[in-house]
């Protein structure tokens, strides 16, 4: 399949993974009358739905990978080539920040913002790199044994790592990076998120590392530079 239609199929599907991660926690804070249980279980449920939704629709194209971490694994077990990895990041990214500006106009906000909300120590990175691994391992995981059921465990394990972590489970870099875009109550400070993509990092070589422990007939990486087979 041409790179231009997966490109484009990651823009989206991560555009439109922001606008609900960002618009469903303003919309959460405004109707839940300064409770912050009720305003994070509306978060974590709409993120989740959204996940399923856009894995089930999306990863027939483009393996709806939304999430540097995921192109990153697919590259390193050599599934898709490095030029196809760099684009995934720069368009994820972008689009991010995209998904992000468009929730502020959706809600008639500014749409340039700096988040405010402080997201550092030792328990918050810890939080992300178990919220990382698990996500890893999940996707690893499930695309040998239960392709099928994919989206679901996606959806699934997001869900509950709002609740059991820390850092409410951010798990992604370009969604973290996204996210210092917001004052909203998905948002992080700027100077927060290299930790948080550090941890990131971290979490998912481990998962890299368990799931061959876990499954020894994963694929062997390949790191060599390989060309994308044409569209």
């Amino acid at each position: 399949m041409a790179l231009g239609r997966k490109l484009a199929t990651e823009a989206i599907g991560t555009m439109l993974l922001l606008a609900c991660v960002v618009g469903s926690g303003i919309m959460g804070v405004r109707l839940s009358q300064g409770n912050d249980a009720v305003a994070l279980l509306a978060n974590a449920a709409a993120t989740a739905a959204a996940l399923y939704v856009l894995i089930s629709i999306l990863g027939p194209i483009s393996g709806a990978h939304l999430n540097p971490v995921v192109s990153l694994a697919m590259r390193w077990r050599g599934e898709i080539g490095s030029r196809d990895a760099i684009a995934y990041l720069l368009v994820q990214t972008v689009s991010a920040i995209a998904g992000v500006l468009l929730a502020h106009a959706m809600f008639d906000l500014p749409l340039l913002q700096v988040g405010s909300h402080t997201r550092t120590g030792a328990g918050q990175w810890l939080s992300e790199a178990v919220a990382t691994f698990g996500l890893l391992l999940t996707i690893l995981l499930a695309r040998r044994h239960r392709p099928t059921a994919m989206p679901f465990l996606v959806a699934g394990y997001i869900f509950a790592a709002y609740w059991f972590t820390a850092s409410t489970s951010f798990a992604n870099p370009a969604l973290t990076l996204a996210r210092a875009f917001t004052d909203s109550f998905s948002g992080i400070r700027l100077q927060d998120v290299g930790a948080f993509v550090l941890a990131q990092c971290v979490g998912a070589v481990f998962a890299l590392g368990i799931a061959k422990v876990l499954d020894p007939n994963l694929p062997t990486p390949k790191l060599l530079p390989e060309t994308t087979p044409p569209g």
